[in-house]
């Protein structure tokens, strides 16, 4: 046995005694599960792994790392995993998936560790809907406190904007109750400036009166309708809030687990989610159905608990990069470029993602929060399935694709990031002033940089 295995037996054996949850080393089974998550690309590689079983185990982790100068890293589903961790202990939360709905004021409890599926399986019982996000697997409580940009975002905003309150674990071991009126300060950064203050064990949040919508996708081959983004642009600027719509530009390789109708063929799926009557959502998608011909068409009225078909994304872990930015608008040559780099020809296989934003996105909230950029309105992200081996040449190409748009850039997204970004990149996702007082708060709250977030803010050093 090296003395570094024996260092995380040691370590495994001093936590045990402090947690209900299971605590693993890399000897155990469950110890690559809960370090990997949906995200293969780069996991993590902690001494130990504490199975957090309840806020407790999360608070005792918590102290145990920092009293020792541990770094700490948390992790639910893994499905936004940008950096990993080497060394330290890493909590994974995945087991506390508890959700209550209270309809009477329309508010749900929602646990560390619950994706959007256990979210919109106990909200839709009632009538009600969360502002979960295109795919229903991902981590509730990670997407909420990056921004949170769903489904029925044009209509509500950010998901961000309504939460209630947050129960933290903060790195001096102190389990807090964070709201407006009590932590004000923490309440502000902890909606939209991530997991860089403290570990939440539970949040909060308001649920929409939402039972049904109408969505789905258009698919269509940009080699028979080229002009698809140039249209749904041109579309966006007179669609009403309720409206929430995006475009992924898709190349289909032609191999048999492709479904036949895209095998082959570079297409643009063009996804709808329209918080109103089914009648008035069909006559606001007339003029992209009047485009030309269509693969596939799955628009319809369907129930909030099938939301996950609006995006109809794949929900298999696999290995990935991706990078975004947030714009004030498109430009038309631009997206004629875009389509041209990343169509059969590219050196990488790259999915591209466009979606409108505006409407309530751009209306600040009851009780601010750190989110930046308000005004954009699209967000331009990209995404590639990748390898280790691969990673140069795909940075390369995602870099090449933002290039052209940066005269309307307005800052990244860094729920759309997936990958490490430096601290100047970070930044670029909030105002400066606010990215100041993030600053000083990581500096209060965290001055030795123990929690390890996927988009680290450093203290500061004034």
């Amino acid at each position: 046995m090296t003395e570094t295995t024996q260092d995380q037996e040691t370590t495994a054996s001093q936590l045990a005694s402090r947690v209900h949850g299971s605590v693993l080393t890399s000897a155990n089974d469950g110890y690559d599960q809960d370090s990997t998550g949906f995200q293969l690309l780069e996991p993590h590689e902690p001494a130990v792994v504490v199975e957090a079983a309840d806020e407790q185990d999360v608070r005792a982790a918590v102290e145990f790392a920092a009293s020792r100068g541990m770094p700490v890293a948390v992790q639910a589903t893994g499905h936004g995993r940008s950096s990993a961790m080497h060394g330290g202990v890493l909590i994974n939360t995945r087991r506390m998936c508890g959700v209550d709905v209270d309809p009477q004021t329309a508010t749900a409890w929602v646990e560390a560790g619950a994706s959007w599926q256990h979210v919109i399986d106990a909200a839709t019982v009632q009538g009600l809907a969360p502002l979960s996000g295109s795919l229903p697997g991902v981590g509730a409580v990670s997407y909420t406190l990056g921004g949170g940009i769903g489904l029925l975002a044009r209509r509500y905003g950010f998901a961000a904007d309504h939460v209630h309150h947050l129960d933290v674990v903060t790195p001096d071991g102190r389990l807090r109750r964070v709201t407006a009126s009590d932590e004000p300060d923490l309440f502000w950064a902890l909606r939209g400036g991530g997991g860089n203050f403290g570990v939440v064990t539970g949040m909060e949040i308001a649920l929409m009166p939402v039972a049904r919508l109408y969505g789905g996708c258009l698919f269509v081959d940009l080699a028979e309708v080229p002009e698809v983004l140039h249209a749904w642009r041109e579309w966006t600027a007179s669609v009403p809030d309720e409206m929430t719509s995006a475009v992924s530009v898709i190349p289909f390789p032609d191999l048999p687990m492709v479904p036949e109708l895209m095998r082959g063929r570079h297409v643009a799926q063009v996804q709808i989610s329209y918080a109103g009557p089914a009648e008035q959502g069909q006559k606001l998608v007339e003029p992209l159905r009047a485009l030309g011909p269509v693969l596939q068409d799955t628009l319809r009225e369907l129930p909030y608990s099938q939301s996950g078909a609006v995006f109809d994304e794949p929900d298999q872990p696999s290995g990935y990069r991706g990078t975004s930015l947030l714009l004030d608008d498109l430009d038309p040559q631009e997206l004629t470029t875009l389509v041209h780099q990343v169509g059969p020809s590219a050196s990488n296989s790259c999915v591209v993602g466009l979606r409108h934003l505006g409407g309530a996105l751009a209306q600040p909230p009851q009780t601010l929060n750190a989110l930046g950029h308000r005004d954009a309105n699209y967000s331009l992200g990209m995404l590639s399935l990748t390898e280790t081996s691969e990673l140069d040449s795909v940075t390369a190409l995602h870099d090449q694709l933002l290039a052209g748009f940066a005269p309307h850039a307005l800052g990244r997204s860094l729920n759309f990031t997936f990958g490490p970004l430096d601290h100047q990149q970070v930044r670029t996702a909030f105002e400066p002033a606010d990215y100041q007082r993030l600053a000083q708060l990581k500096t209060e709250h965290d001055p030795h940089g123990l929690l390890q977030a996927n988009h680290p803010i450093p203290p500061t050093t004034d």
